[in-house]
């Protein structure tokens, strides 16, 4: 399995559980991301991804809107798994 660092979590809406993703290299809606951050670490599959409130299901190199499964600090890194 291998783990690629695609982003970075800018900020997260707490009460909405989004997360706002800078990312360096591209994802697709039904990819699977783990977030890391110390110790703290989960994996979800990329469902809705926004820019300007729009949905997408293609990103890079963009700052996109992420709903997630569980909190999420900012600073996180993100990485995108491949088999």
């Amino acid at each position: 399995m291998v783990k690629t660092l695609i982003g970075e979590v800018k900020h997260f809406f707490g009460k909405i559980s989004v997360a706002v993703i800078e990312l360096s290299a591209s994802i697709k809606v039904g990819d699977e991301l783990k977030f890391k951050y110390g110790g703290y670490k989960f994996e979800q599959v990329v469902g809705v991804m926004q820019i300007d409130y729009s949905k997408i299901k293609v990103a890079k190199g963009q700052a996109i809107g992420m709903k997630t499964v569980r909190p999420v600090h900012e600073c996180a890194e993100v990485f995108k798994v491949e088999e």
